[in-house]
């Protein structure tokens, strides 16, 4: 498909005097064209359902998440992988972004890296792929040359396929078992789409990453019972999800969570349970990290 026929290249017809219009009507504009993405995600729902689900399962084979992509999708995607780290505890291995061009291309875009399909396959072997990953290539166009040799070779290896575009009938779609399309239309700035589409992307990375972590027991109730507290501000929130998720004193809360050697969920399971930090462990092992399980 030629880029001219891309709705995330064609020219919003509400901003054609965009320089003439005041800050104000600019900001509207803008405000009304972003409320437009919630609603075409809405209807990629079960897309994003059946890619959730192999998600999960890729975590229970001992698999991986890795997002890929060029420019602002890539940069999405680190920055998406580098959240789960500190939010669920997870190991930094489990989801990974890999952006055309390497870090560097994190702030300064690399000549010619989103069009190579080779340098995608150089990468994923780099991080020696397997059967048991599914791989998200990201583009909003939904035709970057880096995503395609991805998907190309992640299919190859084994691994599960997904693709998220912000055109219809994309070409990326073709090369994933699970395509996912949300067309939120003309950029207000034609040709932007660090904007709508970028916005867009984004909620749906969330959406991927925060579900298949609940899915696998990294959530109870609704806190985050896995965070990582790695700074003040985190040790502190880390004992105040103890204490919701046990209706305890902070005193206790502090007490468990200094036993628990900083873990959470352990604190939580031990107070809610009054086991011992070894017999915690154990009965979080037997459930697979489910606090829910645990603690029935």
């Amino acid at each position: 498909m030629k880029l001219d026929a891309l709705t995330t290249e064609t020219r919003n017809q509400k901003t054609m005097n965009l320089d003439l219009m005041t800050t104000k009507e600019i900001l509207v504009t803008m405000n009304q064209e972003d409320a437009k993405v919630p609603l075409a995600i809405e209807k990629a729902l079960p897309a994003i359902e059946k890619v959730v689900e192999q998600i999960v399962q890729s975590f229970q084979n001992g698999g991986r998440l890795i997002y890929m992509g060029a420019g602002t999708s890539g940069r999405l995607g680190v920055l998406d992988a580098a959240e789960c780290v500190p939010t669920f505890g997870t190991d930094p291995e489990q989801v990974q972004g890999l952006i055309a061009g390497g870090m560097p291309a994190m702030t300064v875009a690399v000549e010619g890296a989103e069009d190579s399909e080779t340098l995608a396959k150089e990468d994923l072997a780099a991080i020696q792929l397997t059967a048991k990953d599914t791989v998200v290539g990201i583009a909003a166009s939904g035709r970057t040359p880096y995503v395609i040799g991805g998907l190309t070779y992640a299919k190859e290896v084994g691994a599960t396929t997904v693709s998220l575009a912000c055109n219809t009938n994309a070409v990326i779609s073709e090369y994933a078992t699970y395509p996912i399309e949300v067309e939120v239309g003309p950029e207000i700035l034609t040709g932007s789409t660090r904007l709508k589409a970028g916005t867009a992307q984004k909620l749906v990375l969330n959406m991927l990453s925060t579900v298949s972590m609940i899915g696998s027991g990294k959530v109870y109730k609704n806190l985050m019972v896995d965070v990582k507290p790695t700074n003040e501000k985190l040790v502190e929130r880390a004992k105040r999800i103890i204490m919701q998720a046990t209706d305890c004193s902070r005193e206790v809360a502090t007490l468990k969570f200094v036993e628990a050697e900083q873990n959470v969920k352990l604190a939580i399971v031990m107070i809610l349970t009054g086991v011992t930090k070894t017999e915690a462990e154990a009965s979080l092992k037997e459930t697979e990290g489910f606090v829910r399980k645990t603690v029935k």
